[in-house]
């Protein structure tokens, strides 16, 4: 039989999203407007958070949430080699020096056992990703950030949904940034959002996503609106759009169900794969946390497997079966290399990881008999 690809990741959008999306388009209102007022409120209401600002990207969402902190050159961030090269980029153009902690090869997230002894006195942020949308220690790190007076940044790009000792990522600490990217647990298109307790911060974040501007703007050319407002700094073009919006508030009263296939696809791989020797399968720690699973991604034990990483993925290819790298060691880039002097061997656990490494598919639509492929799939390719 002839089965359609199979992608690692396919957005489910439904129906009345669609018409919501229609329904901006006909309004005559489709930048930043009443949608994106309400979404901010669910999402407020959501976290439990005082601060959330839904912006054009996550990436977008930790440059201003860095630029926020006035970075001063020299400055350091710490942060993990197995994340996507947004983390370290933002790093940079906020004017920080990027300084890594390796992982821990169980959970695939910063070893916080580790972190200590990168903590300079110019350090001023760290940057833990949850990787996969498995949640940080958070109670380890935040000590260790409050012994030293050190700010917290979390990358929960792959954590929506998630939580960490029954309070979702987000609805405490210090500041998180979530994106809504088409292969995140939601999406709004392209999109993300910054949740902050920090007034300041969000006041500053507020004007830098929109040239500056001193105040609400979005409705000044409405009966309501006014044209009186102050440029009070250089800001950047980061506002998001009703139509984003539109699905958005869609999708979060949709994560929940989301996030449950996603835990049930989850668990259907670690059951199925258990006694694969092809295959070193993601680690549980000990504390108390939901996964959101993101992305499912196993170890390939090249001996066992008889093929690297990339003939696996190159072999699923060939068989209409989609899969996906997350990530190569961000640090092994030529402009990371040259510009801060990282070279191979500095993360050995990061490094080890990122040549086995695979996403396989998972997604809220996927359905048992995909997954039963899936494994039918790599049994035949491995036999």
């Amino acid at each position: 039989m002839d089965y359609e690809f199979l992608p690692f990741s396919r957005p489910s959008i439904s129906e009345a999203a669609i018409q919501d999306v229609v329904a901006c388009l006909k309004s005559g209102w489709i930048t930043t407007g009443p949608r994106v007022a309400q979404f901010t409120d669910a999402l407020k209401e959501y976290f439990n958070a005082p601060h959330v600002l839904p912006l054009m990207s996550a990436t977008t969402g930790l440059h201003l949430a860095l630029l926020a902190m006035h970075l001063e050159p020299g400055d350091e961030v710490i942060t993990t080699p197995l994340t996507f090269a947004a983390t370290l980029n933002t790093i940079v153009l906020a004017g920080g020096k990027p300084v890594l902690v390796d992982i821990d090869p169980h959970t695939l997230n910063m070893d916080l056992n580790l972190l200590e002894a990168a903590i300079t006195h110019r350090t001023r942020v760290i940057i833990p990703v949850h990787f996969a949308g498995l949640p940080v220690d958070l109670d380890l790190l935040y000590d260790i950030a409050h012994q030293h007076g050190i700010r917290i940044l979390e990358d929960a790009a792959h954590a929506m949904g998630s939580a960490y000792k029954g309070k979702r990522i987000g609805s405490g600490g210090d500041t998180q940034v979530f994106s809504f990217h088409p292969n995140k647990n939601m999406t709004t298109g392209e999109g993300g959002c910054v949740v902050t307790r920090d007034q300041e911060m969000a006041d500053q974040i507020a004007r830098l996503r929109f040239h500056g501007v001193d105040r609400q703007a979005w409705n000044r050319y409405g009966k309501s609106g006014t044209q009186d407002y102050e440029i009070v700094l250089p800001g950047y073009k980061s506002n998001m759009m009703d139509i984003q919006a539109a699905i958005g508030i869609h999708q979060l009263n949709e994560l929940t169900g989301f996030i449950t296939r996603r835990n049930e696809l989850a668990k259907r791989y670690q059951e199925a794969l258990a006694d694969w020797p092809q295959w070193s399968l993601p680690g549980t720690p000990a504390y108390e946390h939901l996964h959101s699973w993101h992305i499912y991604t196993p170890l390939i034990q090249e001996d066992s497997a008889r093929m690297n990483r990339d003939e696996f993925m190159q072999a699923m290819k060939e068989k209409n079966i989609g899969t996906g790298l997350h990530y190569r060691a961000v640090h092994l880039y030529p402009y990371y290399r040259q510009a801060f002097g990282f070279k191979l061997g500095d993360f050995p656990q990061a490094e080890e990881v990122c040549e086995r490494i695979v996403s396989l598919p998972l997604f809220p639509s996927m359905t048992d008999a995909d997954h039963d492929r899936v494994l039918d799939v790599m049994y035949t390719i491995f036999n």
